[in-house]
Parts: structure tokens; sequence; C-alpha cells
């Protein structure tokens, strides 16, 4: 199936989707939801790290200024 027709066809139609086509919708989907998963997953061990790094001062200088 063409990429064209793909793009042409809409679900919200009065014919069924072929076996092929919904196949392929499947797997497009499937390849998006991996992606985003992908970009929400490292968005969030970057802020973590941030967080992380945060805290680490944080406590670096109340530790120092308990000291003295």
């Amino acid at each position: 199936m063409s990429e064209k027709e793909m793009n042409a066809y809409r679900l919200t139609g009065m014919e069924d989707p072929t076996d092929a086509m919904l196949a392929q919708l499947m797997s497009e989907v499937a390849k998006d939801a991996k992606h985003k998963a992908m970009e929400a997953t490292e968005k969030f061990f970057k802020q973590l790290d941030e967080t992380v790094t945060l805290r680490k001062r944080e406590w670096a200088k109340k530790r120092s200024e308990r000291k003295k």
C-alpha cells in the first residue's frame, strides 16, 4: 500500500480497512508511541539528574555552614 493511500484513508469511513492497511497503521502507531516514550524517558532522567545535582549543592552548602 502506498503512503498516499495510507494518508488518504480515514478510520471514520464506512468501509473497513484491509488487513494490510490495519497492520501498517498499527505498525506506524507503535513506532510513534515508542519514539514518544523514549523522549519522555530521556526528559525524565535529565530532570532527575538536574534535581540530584541541585540537591547535592544544597546539602554541600548546609554542611559547610554547620562546620562554621
